[in-house]
Parts: structure tokens; sequence; C-alpha cells
């Protein structure tokens, strides 16, 4: 069973893989471990990684970055129509309303999801850890920002399905770097001690995101996340760009944003430059050739001045890091990672704010690909792991109301009970819209089908269960109606259940304090139950005029009661059938939908198979034409004649324009046609090239067999104890084999001998190489056998006797009946006739 951890970025990917008793990031088949988030389209095939990536420049307007934060958002998203002018390529607007991308593939104007294109991203990264590990791979961990919302999550998965993976948890990256740091700690505290805090900051391309994690001895557990889903890498890249654009602009008269080329082109050396302004403070060079217009243009920037321009972006850095400390105050250490985070400055600014030296003692881009590899390993039966407990967090409250006046609490992995009389709705949604990353609060609307009275008008008790999976994905995921079928039913209108569920410690019911827009409010027809998750606990706040809207005996819901109060009631028994709930403005892909991608996503694959065979049939043809000709002019020379070596060239020559004419866009079968008709010319050239070369060594090796066995036939003929076990009729056919092997030998050389080598050999390597072979079979049985024992003499003796002379007379002068002799040879003799 595979154990792959996939981190998918905003500008690279990295892989993962638990093997050999550890955790190893595998590298590609450009021997980088680091794979460019890029899908490339064309007219006959996909290129996806660091090939789309060299066609960013080339083929800019079909070539796919920086999508990753378009999951799940509507084309009309604030986020989007920011973007969309900054992209070389273009946006869609799709039925759906989300966002899709329009570029040109297969010779036809094709629109494609963010589901789609990060199939085809993952689909490469699939097929990259099946090149590694030597197997399918299926089952999966993803990393995904902790910001992402239900929307965004939904769509991930939904993508992992089209590339055929199994994932089993989308991880978030922050929660992934504090696994793979605190997995291998041996000196964290026991849990009966304090744990230990550590802060784990990651700027990444185009995120922000932190988090505090306490560690105890196998057991971590996210205490807070906060983030700057906006604040990343690209932004200083942006800063450098826009300045190098008003530069150029005034000393070159050059207007970079009209071509997206250049910027483009600006964009990467300012990447560039950025880098290696974060290891030197001195002036530093951007010099860029034939840049717009064959306008060669050179600049210059140093870090002072780069820190200046970004004093901004600086300010931002601060933020999240107040926001964070407000759920801990006692730090033990603080780890970056991220790619942004070798920015000098941007240390200097963490390191100051915490008070401590920051450290870096985790792989700065691969910490969360291992991270993600670690779960895998962890929810895999293929493979034993130390024991170790992660609790994540919900970083955005979500509340759950319904119509018609009915109670909707909505926290993870709970049990809701409602009295109703006929089917209701609920609805899930964002409740703090200001804090929130994305323009759309809503989750998704469930109706809670087959609800009807009891038998004798009452509302009937449902049951119904909500949760957040371990992805991060809201579900209201089963409703039961429990039907009494004996006695009298308890008087109480609402309960809330809580569930056992990892992380949740209590459910705390406060009647006494005021209602926020956090808590339990009541406004117009509908009531709502917020749950604020920053550390997976549930509190729920009951409003002081719940027990007005909802009279009952035993007055707040939820609140105890004395159980010597108003006597015993007799026990019921209660029968729960399974209602169906209709889950609708769900932000998530139909399941034909779904089905259609997957599909299409097969083909696409199968498309981009038949395309690399095809240019592969085409290299081979380009590949032997330029050897061919080379070898003839050099070692292949001698052994043609000038008229053969004249045509050859002359038909290379017509192969070669052909390959930059008509033959630029063939079928795959004309390409092996046309090497066909080349081999059958070259061919009989390299056969006497190569015999010519083979031939003197198998004669030379033949030659030394013939001797070996000659010389043992000579030995045996001079009584030699080495071979004198051995039986005349046996050396006789050593002797003949080896005699008939010498006069092949000499005739095949003689006729070989009369040729010259631009002819066709009359005997081949393989045939030489045959006749050692047979030569072998008859003589090296025979000369190699060993002596036989002792022991093995004197049987093959006494058989011998026992059938050439009779029996042997005993004392009693009579024999056996299988005429072995009944008297033994003194001791340590052996009897021998």
């Amino acid at each position: 069973m595979s154990v792959v951890g996939i981190d998918v970025g905003f500008q690279n990917c990295y892989i993962a893989v638990a093997r050999s008793g550890g955790i190893e990031t595998i590298a590609n088949e450009y021997s980088d471990r680091c794979t460019p988030a890029c899908v490339s389209l064309a007219s006959k095939n996909r290129t996806i990684g660091n090939a789309a990536k060299g066609q960013i420049i080339t083929n800019f307007k079909n070539t796919i970055h920086g999508f990753k934060k378009f999951h799940g958002r509507a084309f009309d998203d604030p986020y989007v129509q920011r973007e969309k002018p900054m992209l070389p390529y273009s946006l869609h607007k799709l039925a759906s309303g989300n966002t899709g991308i329009k570029v040109r593939y297969l010779n036809e104007d094709k629109v494609f999801t963010i589901e789609q294109v990060t199939a085809m991203l993952l689909t490469k990264l699939k097929e990259t850890s099946e090149s590694a590990l030597k197997k399918p791979v299926v089952d999966c961990v993803i990393s995904v920002p902790s910001f992402f919302t239900d929307a965004e999550r939904r769509s991930v998965m939904d993508a992992t399905q089209i590339a055929g993976l199994n994932c089993l948890r989308l991880i978030n990256d922050t929660t992934a770097v504090a696994l793979a740091y605190g997995i291998y700690k041996q000196d964290l505290p026991t849990p009966e001690e304090k744990p230990r805090n550590v802060v784990f900051v990651d700027l990444g391309h185009s995120s922000f995101q932190l988090s505090i994690s306490a560690f105890n001895k196998g057991k971590l557990k996210i205490l807070a996340t906060a983030f700057d889903p906006y604040l990343g890498g690209r932004n200083f890249d942006e800063v450098l760009v826009e300045h190098f654009c008003e530069e150029f602009k005034a000393r070159y008269k050059l207007n970079v944003k009209e071509n997206p080329r250049a910027l483009l082109r600006l964009s990467q050396e300012c990447e560039k430059l950025k880098k290696l302004m974060s290891a030197n403070c001195s002036d530093l060079p951007i010099n860029i050739e034939c840049f717009m217009n064959d306008i060669d243009v050179t600049g210059k920037m140093n870090r002072v001045q780069f820190e200046e321009l970004c004093a901004s972006l600086l300010m931002r850095v601060e933020a999240p890091l107040k926001a964070v400390m407000e759920q801990s105050n006692e730090i033990y250490a603080v780890e970056v990672v991220g790619g942004a985070t070798r920015i000098p400055s941007v240390k200097e600014r963490i390191s100051k704010f915490f008070g401590k030296d920051v450290s870096t003692t985790l792989n700065a881009d691969e910490a969360v690909a291992r991270g993600c590899a670690l779960q895998c390993a962890i929810m895999s039966p293929a493979f034993k792991v130390r024991e170790f407990s992660i609790t994540d967090v919900v970083p955005f409250p979500i509340t759950l109301q319904h119509l018609l006046s009915c109670n909707h609490p909505a926290p993870f992995s709970k049990v809701i009970t409602f009295h109703k009389k006929e089917p209701f709705d609920l609805e899930a949604f964002y409740s703090l819209p200001q804090e929130l990353p994305y323009p759309d609060i809503r989750i998704g609307h469930f109706s809670v089908q087959n609800v009807v009275p009891q038998p004798d008008g009452d509302s009937s008790k449902v049951k119904v269960k909500v949760r957040v999976n371990v992805h991060g994905i809201f579900s209201v995921s089963s409703a039961s109606l429990m039907e009494k079928q004996k006695g009298e039913g308890e008087d109480v209108q609402m309960d809330i259940e809580p569930t056992v569920s990892v992380g949740f410690e209590h459910l705390c019911v406060k009647e006494t304090e005021p209602y926020t827009p956090l808590d339990f409010i009541v406004k117009g027809n509908y009531t709502s139950i917020c749950m604020s998750c920053e550390s997976l606990r549930t509190i729920i706040r009951v409003g002081t005029n719940l027990s007005k809207m909802f009279p009952t005996k035993e007055g707040v819901p939820g609140e105890k009661q004395d159980p010597g109060a108003g006597g015993s009631k007799p026990k019921v028994k209660v029968k729960s059938t399974d209602l169906p709930i209709l889950a609708n403005n769900i932000r998530q892909l139909d399941r034909g939908v779904l089905n259609d991608f997957v599909e299409y996503e097969g083909q696409m694959i199968i498309q981009d198979k038949l395309e690399k065979e095809r240019n592969d049939a085409k290299n081979a043809v380009e590949e032997y034409v330029y050897d061919l000709r080379d070898k003839l002019c050099s070692i292949y020379e001698k052994y043609t004649t000038e008229e053969d070596s004249n045509r050859l060239t002359l038909m290379l020559g017509d192969t070669e324009n052909w390959l930059y004419e008509e033959g630029e866009d063939q079928a795959k079968q004309v390409y092996v046609d046309k090497l066909d008709d080349l081999k059958r010319f070259g061919q009989p050239i390299q056969d006497r090239y190569r015999e010519h070369e083979d031939r003197p060594r198998a004669f030379e090796e033949m030659g030394k067999k013939i001797q070996l066995y000659m010389k043992a036939v000579e030995l045996y003929k001079h009584k030699d104890e080495h071979y004198q076990h051995l039986s005349a009729e046996e050396m006789s056919s050593v002797e003949k084999c080896v005699n008939e092997s010498m006069a092949w030998m000499n005739s095949k050389m003689n006729a070989q001998n009369k040729l010259t080598i631009t002819q066709d050999p009359v005997i081949k390597v393989a045939d030489i190489i045959s006749k050692i072979q047979e030569l072998d079979g008859i003589c090296n049985p025979v000369i190699n056998r060993p002596k036989p024992k002792a022991e093995e003499v004197l049987e093959e003796n006494e058989r011998s006797n026992g059938a050439h002379n009779g029996p042997r007379q005993g004392s009693d002068g009579k024999g056996d009946a299988k005429g072995c002799s009944q008297t033994k040879p003194p001791s340590g003799e052996m009897e021998i006739d």
C-alpha cells in the first residue's frame, strides 16, 4: 500500500513518501524534488510541471498557473476580479457561476473548471509517485491552507476524485508542519506535565499562516490559528515589478504592462533578484536582453531599497502574530517555514515580536509534504507509526439555522434533538463574514424529509447529527425519527446531546449571560446557534429570553432537573427510523458532472500517451538520421562502398528535410515506416561494423576453449591422475568434438578472410557463440567431472564383482541370495578386485 503526502502549493508542489523506515521527498523526471504548479495546453497534448513552466513565456495564453485560490470561488468574486487583469490566460464564467479557465486545446477553445486543472496537476504528481515507488498510488493526504472554507475544501476533494486519488484527509498546512516537527521529538513533556507551546510561521508564495501548537508526548493539539490570505512572497515580487515598470517607462519609454510576455519575463527576473537580495546587501543588477521592441533593459536594486519599497507589506506581518498570541503567552520556540521567510526583514520582525530567535530546523519547502506523508502513514494499516494523536481546529465559527422557530445547534459531531410534526429545513453559514477571506458565507441548505407527527398527534422527536469531518467539511450527516412504542414520553421540548468526538471537551449552557452575535440568538421567526471553534471546544450560550420562547416544565432547554422531583417516569421503547436529507446550495460538483470530468481526464491521459509515443517515433527518426550520417563519415566509412555511401547520404538528407516540412506533424506509423526504410540500407553497414569488431574476440574465445579441451585429452592419454576416472568412450567423444570444432573454425576463418570488409560476413558472431556453447555442452561435463569418493568406488566394485564373478563364498561355502559377499574385509581395508 502506498503512503504519499502531497503539498499542492500556489507556485510549487512537493511529494513525500513513507518508505525504508522514514519519510523521503521524491524527485520527478528532471531530478527535481520541486514540481511547478503549471499546466500547459497545446494542439496535441498537455504538458505539466517543469515542462509546462518552460512554456509560460512562449505559450502564455494557454499555460495555467496561480490557480490554487480559485477553488470554490464564483467568477464575480472580488478576489477573482482583482486577479483577472494580472493573468496572461483568460478566465470564463461557468453556467454554475463558478470560475473557469479558457484555453486552446486540441485546436479547439476549451473551458476547464478549477477542479479539472487541479486534477491535471494531481495526475502528474500521481505519475511521479508511481514512478518512484514502482507501484500504483491511490491513497494520499493532501494539504490545504488553514483558511480554506467549506466550498474550497469540497472543490479540492472533487479534484482528487477526478485524478483517481483517494484522499484520506485534507490537512491544514500548519498542522502538517507541526506534525513533522513533533513526531520526532523525544523530549516532549508527559501528558501529566504542562504542554510545550510552539509557534509555526508559514509565509509561502501566496499566503501567510501561523498556528500555536501544544505538544505532549504522543499528542499534538492546535490551540489557535491566524492568517493573512493575501500576503505572500509574490506580493514582494509585485513590488519589484511595479518599481521596474515605472523605471523602464521613464528610461526606455516602454509600457511593460501592455505586453503580457514582457511582464512575465520581468516577473521571473524580479523573483530571482528578490532571492539574491536575501543573501546579499550590495547593489544587484537586473538585465534582460531583447525585452521589448528589441531593446535591452538594465536596472539595479539593493536590500535597503527593497525593504523601503516593501514597508507596507512588512507591517502586515505583525497583525496575525498578535492575533495568535492572544491564545498563549508562553512560547517555547518559533519555527518558520515557507520560501518567503528567507527574507531577512521578515525573520527580524518575527524574532523581535516573540523576543526569540527564529528556528529553522525544518525544511522550509518540504516540511508540509513530509507532515502529509506522516499523517498518511498514521492512517495506513500497512505502516507501524509511533502513536501520535492530532487535534486540529476550524478557524471560522459556523452557525446552523432553520426556519419556523426551531432550534438549530450545530456543534461538531453532535446530535441535536428537535420536536417537529412536519419536514423542516436547516441552513449553515459562517457567522463572522468580516473575518472570512471569502465573500459567500453560505455553507449549505439541508432539508430533513419524511417527518410525521406521533400517532397521538404529538410532535415527533427528530435527532439530527451534524459534524465537520477530517477534511474540514461541514455536513448534516444523518437524521432519525424516534417513535414511542409504549408508555408516556418525556415532556421535553428540546435537548442537546453531545456525541463522543475527539477534541470536544464539554458542552456549557449558560442562562444569565446576554447573547451576542456568537450566541444563541432569537430574531424574527428563526433561531440560530453559533459554534465558536477556536479549540474545537463547543460553547453554546443561551439568551435570557429563551425560556419565554420554549415554555416547558423543565424550564430552560438543556437545564438539568432534580432526579427526585416529580417522581420517576416509566421507561419507554423507542423505534428509530432513518430520515432522508436533501442537501441544496452545496458548492460542490454534481455526481454526474464529476463522473464526466473523470471520464474526460482519462481521455486526456490517453491523448497525452499517444502524443508521447508519436513524438518518440519522430525523435527516433531524427536521431537515426543524425547518428548514421555522422558515422558514415567516420567509423562506418570503410565498411561501405562509395556508391552505397553516397546513396545513403542523399536519403538521409531527404529524410531530414521531410522531417521539418511535410513530416513535421504525421501519425506515429508514418515515422515508424520511415525509420524502417532507412534501416533497410543502414542496418547492413552497422551489422558489418559490429561483426568486424566482435568476430575476432569470438574466434579467440573459441580457440581458448579448443585448446583447453585438447590439453585435457592429451593429459588423459598420458595417464594423468586427474582424468583417469574418466572412461575411454567419453574421452573419445570429447576428442572428436574438439577436432570437429577446430575444423569448423578454420574453415570459417579462411572463408571470411577471402571477403572484403564492405561485403556481408559469411559467419556471424552469434553463430560462433552458438558453436562455443555446443562445444561446452559436450566437453565440459566430462572434463570437469570430479573424482568419485572412496565409498562410491567400493560400492561400484562390489556391484561389478557380483555381476561378473558370481557370488562370493562365505565360511559355509554358500553365497547370499543377492550375490553379495557375506564376509567383510578387515577394518580399514577396501576390497577391490
